[in-house]
Formats: structure tokens, sequence, C-alpha cells
């Protein structure tokens, strides 16, 4: 319907949504020329580098956060109230300021990253504390089970569902932020792809980038499901 739509009937223009052939050639093009100072795999390397600085530096400090202000009430009554002025502000508008405090080199886009996926690990990761089934609590503190032991054998797994549901929430966030992120200032990244491709006026070129984010970003939320499979074996289907 693509090619019958752009090629054999041009019911849709070329200058609004690139033919296949025509996009065919630009990812060549990005793929052994180059385009926007680098070719595709160094900006696809570049971008992924970026996702998962922000994306480990988010559930560095979100998941043991979540967690503990999920158990502990104190610790709640401490962090919470600024979290809840923190997360109704939106990623992107910590931009101006990342780009104040860092520039605009990679640091400031991971530091925006790292915003867009902490929210998401410390939500998930309180939720999945608090949704621990009691009498698996109660069984804990008659035991007299150690502190650590606690955390190991009963905090985390009883928590990992809702965690790993935060941590997908948050490589997705990743990526819509970087992406966002590296149309400013950008000297590689899928996001460099799609601001030069604007203000070219090349839309192959554009679906090219888009497509490549889609792949990337599919690619390693599929990773990410494998650890979680590997993680959790009982939570494996069949």
């Amino acid at each position: 319907m693509w090619y019958v739509l752009t090629t054999l009937t041009q019911a849709i223009s070329p200058a609004r949504f690139p033919a296949p052939n025509e996009v065919w050639d630009s990812l060549r093009q990005v793929t052994l020329a180059g385009y926007a100072d680098a070719r595709l795999h160094m900006h696809v390397l570049h971008s992924v580098k970026l996702v998962l600085l922000g994306f480990f530096a988010a559930a560095a400090v979100g998941v043991p956060l979540g967690l503990a202000m999920g158990w502990s009430r104190s610790v709640e009554a401490f962090f919470n109230p600024a979290f809840l002025l923190i997360r109704p502000i939106p990623p992107l508008a910590w931009i101006p300021l990342a780009i104040v405090w860092l520039g605009l080199d990679d640091g400031a886009k991971v530091l925006v990253i790292w915003f867009a996926a902490f929210v998401p690990c410390v939500i998930n990761s309180y939720s999945g504390v608090r949704t621990i089934e009691p009498h698996l609590l109660e069984a804990a503190r008659t035991l007299g089970v150690p502190r650590w032991m606690f955390i190991r054998e009963v905090l985390v797994p009883g928590a990992a569902p809702m965690i790993f549901t935060g941590l997908r929430l948050s490589l997705q966030a990743c990526w819509t932020t970087l992406v966002a992120g590296e149309l400013i200032g950008a000297v590689a990244g899928l996001g460099h792809v799609l601001y030069q491709g604007s203000l070219d006026i090349y839309p192959a070129m554009i679906l090219v980038g888009m497509i490549a984010v889609a792949l990337t970003g599919a690619a390693m939320t599929a990773m990410l499901a494998s650890i979680e499979t590997r993680v959790m074996p009982w939570r494996r289907p069949g």
C-alpha cells in the first residue's frame, strides 16, 4: 500500500511522505557514506551509549529509593514531598537547566534522560513493595530474619515484577527524551539525524531515523525482557 500510494498513484506527494525507494536510497547513504557528520552505526552507538548511561544511573538511584520509601514510613515521609514536586515536571522541561549546568555536551543529555527514567523507577519500586503479601512480611518478622537477608530474599523478589515494569517504562522514556535532547546541540545520534533531516527538508532521511529509533528501542526492550525472564523464571509462561 505504501508503494501504491506514493509511487504508482502518487496519491501522497513525495514532499509529504517518501516512497520506499527514496527511503532505501537514504538508508544506503547514511549507512555507507554517512549523514549528519557520521554513518548510521555511529549514530546508533552514540544514542545507545547515552540511553544506557541515563537508564543505569536512574535505576541505581530510583529502585533503591522506591524500595526504601515503600518499606519505611519515615523514609517515605522524608523524600515524598520533594518527589511529589519533581514528579509532575516533564523531562523535557529540564533541558534548559541541564544546558546551563553542563553545556551542550553529552552530560546535559544524560541528565535529562536520568530525570525521565528516574520517576518510573521510583513509583513502580514503591508500588512493588506495597503489593507484597502481608503474611510474607509477618512471617519474616516472626522468624527474626536478618535485615539484609530480608531485603535479598523477601523484599526484592516480592517487588521484582513491578520493578521490571518500571524499568521497561523508564527505558521507553529514555528513548523519547533522548531524541528530543539530541535535537539541540548534538554532533551525533539518531536525534541529530532527525534534526538535520528536518533542516534539509529530507523526509526520507527523517523516516530512516525514525525507523532506526524504533528498531534500536525494540531491541533494547527485548534484551530487558530476556533479563527479566532470567531473573524471575517463575513468571515464564508455560
